[in-house]
């Protein structure tokens, strides 16, 4: 028998080892962000890899399985990338045909600075609703909304953190979501059923946040002192260089039509991109060459004043790429992660510790947080617990909507709030907060994107208080025996043990 005939025999990682390349790549990290001030964390993401793919030979691993586990979740998420590439044209477009413009000017000129955070999350939250994407939320509505903060002359982490909360508890509870509809896919429950389980955490959050952002804009920002000079300097500027209509909306309004329409994210946003350059062709009189550049390369334009240049002037497929090259190094590092069972023997390591269902709602929660965290990706941060606890909450009589619902906040919630995430990396571009030129201050959105990391925070105190935290239904359990859950009768016998060990234990104390 030759070499390419014999089986290849992997070994199962320990917990030392598996936590190995996850720690140097934090470590690696961290050294870049806080010793040399430099946020770039492609390099420190592709030494992960490497450390992780040096893991994998010693399990036993050769190269073309590692590689396989790579390319599969990049494969996975390549629709995600998709969508970067089309909202970067959109940007670009839009703002040539006025759509954008328009937008940021009846918006300077209708809202009040003390409500505007409260209505941007609002918007921001119904808009990501409809369209069933909140990174297409934030790089249309959201960017005309940075431009009126910046009217308004509020700090742009302010608004950005409204924005985010909005765009992503939208995408959350939309039906139309991937991340909305992939959270019971892989805990086997219904998508309707798991937008219902979750109101109990996102209606709390909402009007938390509402009512934080609501507060600041009446304490932090004055709105008799708002520069009314400043504002008329921008609305005359973009009257100068644009003509505001009304009907320049419509390309945004077709988006959200056929979004309404369940037609894929994809289409729905090159339909608007091409509408938005025929409104440009017509409204704006711009050439073709000058919109095939603007979709490309970005907008271009000289107003006269400094922030609506800095505001205007982006978009275009090439501004995303800084983003997508971060995902795709930031993806292939989870692959990896998954492919070896690193990521699998740290989650299983924490099951052995936990045996009640507060214990494994909150190991959930956390598990997904923390997946997001070091692999980058939402996608897998969700899919890899999901598949892994499912059998225990099955085991202990829980529903597994319960799981759906922590692994739908740890994963779609907090991936914004992670600079090196996807999410967070594509926020980051498309609100235009520099961090990548090293203005470490507009990182403060994070902590200010309260509904995000509120929705968790509620959902790990029902899991220790009892509260909405569902048994299986006798529909689940019929649907359990159908599926032969022999699985899941060991593990939640395993638990039941453990309880057992554990309240003996207690007895004895």
């Amino acid at each position: 028998m030759n070499d390419s005939t014999k089986p290849i025999r992997y070994q199962q990682p320990n917990l030392g080892l598996a936590l190995t390349p996850v720690v140097l790549t934090l470590l690696v990290l961290g050294v870049q962000l806080f010793y040399f001030g430099d946020f770039t964390p492609h390099i420190p993401l592709a030494i992960g890899l490497a450390i992780t793919a040096l893991v994998g030979v010693k399990l036993g691993f050769r190269w073309r399985q590692i590689e396989e586990g790579i390319f599969h979740v990049i494969h996975v998420s390549l629709p995600s990338v998709s969508v970067l590439i089309c909202v970067g044209m959109i940007i670009g477009v839009w703002i040539a045909s006025g759509t954008v413009p328009t937008l940021i000017y009846y918006g300077l000129t209708l809202l009040s600075p003390t409500i505007f955070l409260a209505a941007a999350m609002l918007l921001c939250s119904v808009v990501s609703v409809s369209l069933g994407t909140s990174w297409g939320t934030v790089g249309t509505v959201g960017l005309a909304l940075m431009g009126i903060g910046a009217g308004f002359e509020i700090p742009v982490y302010w608004t950005a953190g409204a924005v985010v909360s909005g765009a992503f508890f939208g995408d959350k509870i939309s039906p139309l979501s991937d991340t909305t509809n992939l959270a019971p896919a892989v805990t086997g429950t219904d998508v309707f059923s798991h937008i219902k389980n979750m109101m109990p955490t996102t209606i709390p959050s909402m009007l938390i946040a509402f009512a934080i952002y609501l507060a600041a804009g009446f304490t932090l920002i004055d709105d008799g002192g708002a520069s009314f000079e400043r504002i008329e300097a921008i609305t005359a500027a973009l009257q100068a260089n644009f003509i505001i209509s009304p009907w320049l909306l419509l390309p945004a309004l077709l988006v959200i039509v056929l979004a309404v329409k369940r037609m894929p994210p994809i289409p729905s946003l090159f339909a608007g991109a091409l509408a938005g350059a025929v409104t440009a062709m017509v409204a704006q009189g711009v050439g073709v060459h000058d919109l095939l550049t603007y979709a490309n390369s970005g907008y271009a334009i000289e107003t006269g004043v400094a922030a609506m240049d800095s505001l205007l002037n982006r978009g275009g497929i090439q501004s995303m790429m800084w983003t997508i090259s971060l995902i795709l190094i930031a993806l292939g590092f989870g692959g990896a992660l998954e492919k070896t069972g690193c990521l699998e023997a740290i989650i299983r390591a924490i099951m052995t510790k936990v045996h009640s269902f507060k214990g494994v709602q909150t190991i959930a929660s956390l598990t997904s947080m923390s997946t997001n965290l070091v692999a980058g990706d939402p996608y897998l941060s969700i899919a890899l617990p999901g598949r892994m606890y499912a059998p225990i909450y099955r085991g202990m009589g829980y529903s597994t909507l319960n799981l759906s619902r922590a692994i739908e906040e740890g994963g779609t919630l907090m991936s914004p709030l992670i600079p090196w995430n996807a999410g967070g990396a594509f926020v980051i571009s498309a609100l235009g907060l520099g961090i990548a030129d090293g203005n470490v201050e507009n990182l403060l959105y994070i902590p200010l994107a309260f509904a995000c990391w509120i929705s968790p925070v509620i959902g790990i105190l029902y899991a220790q208080t009892g509260l909405f935290s569902p048994k299986a239904s006798d529909e689940e359990r019929e649907l359990w025996q159908e599926q032969g859950e022999a699985i899941a009768t060991d593990l939640g016998a395993a638990s039941r043990a453990g309880n057992a060990t554990a309240a003996t234990a207690s007895s004895s104390n």
